[in-house]
C-alpha cells in the first residue's frame, strides 16, 4: 500500500508540476519600478538572503511570485533532492521544510524563516518601502 501511495503522488507531481510552472510563468506579476540607485541598494541587501525551495511547491511559488512583485534578486536553492543544499537546510535551519528564507546579518549570523506567509510578510515589510 505504501508503494502505491508513493507512486500515486510521484505521478501526480510529474503531471501537475509542469502545469504549475507554466501557470507561475504566465501569472508572474510586474515588478516594482525603482530608481536605479534604490534598486542597487535593494540588490545589495538581497545578497544576504537565500530562498530554499522546491520548484513545484505551491507555497514556494507564492514566495517566488512575491519576490517578482518586489523586484528582488534573491538567490534560490533547490532543496528537494538530497544534497548539500538540503543538508544545510536541515542542519542549520533545523528542518528540511520549504519554503525557507535564510537571512544573514552583517555579523554573519543566520536566521531561518519558515512558512510562506511569514516570508512574504517579511519581504514586504523590508522591501516594499525601499
Amino acid at each position: 500500500m505504501k508503494i502505491f501511495i508513493r507512486f500515486f503522488f510521484k505521478t501526480l507531481r510529474i503531471v501537475l508540476g509542469p502545469l504549475m510552472l507554466l501557470q507561475e510563468t504566465l501569472t508572474r506579476p510586474r515588478g516594482l519600478s525603482r530608481p536605479p540607485a534604490a534598486q542597487q541598494s535593494v540588490d545589495r541587501q538581497c545578497e544576504s538572503l537565500v530562498l530554499y525551495q522546491y520548484k513545484t511547491c505551491p507555497f514556494c511559488i507564492k514566495v517566488r511570485q512575491e519576490i517578482s512583485r518586489l523586484s528582488l534578486k534573491i538567490k534560490r536553492l533547490d532543496a528537494q533532492r538530497d544534497g548539500p543544499d538540503r543538508q544545510a537546510l536541515a542542519q542549520h535551519g533545523g528542518q528540511a521544510k520549504v519554503p525557507c528564507l535564510r537571512i544573514t546579518d552583517s555579523a554573519g549570523n543566520s536566521q531561518w524563516l519558515y512558512d510562506s506567509e511569514k516570508i512574504r510578510a517579511y519581504l514586504r515589510g523590508r522591501f516594499l518601502q525601499a
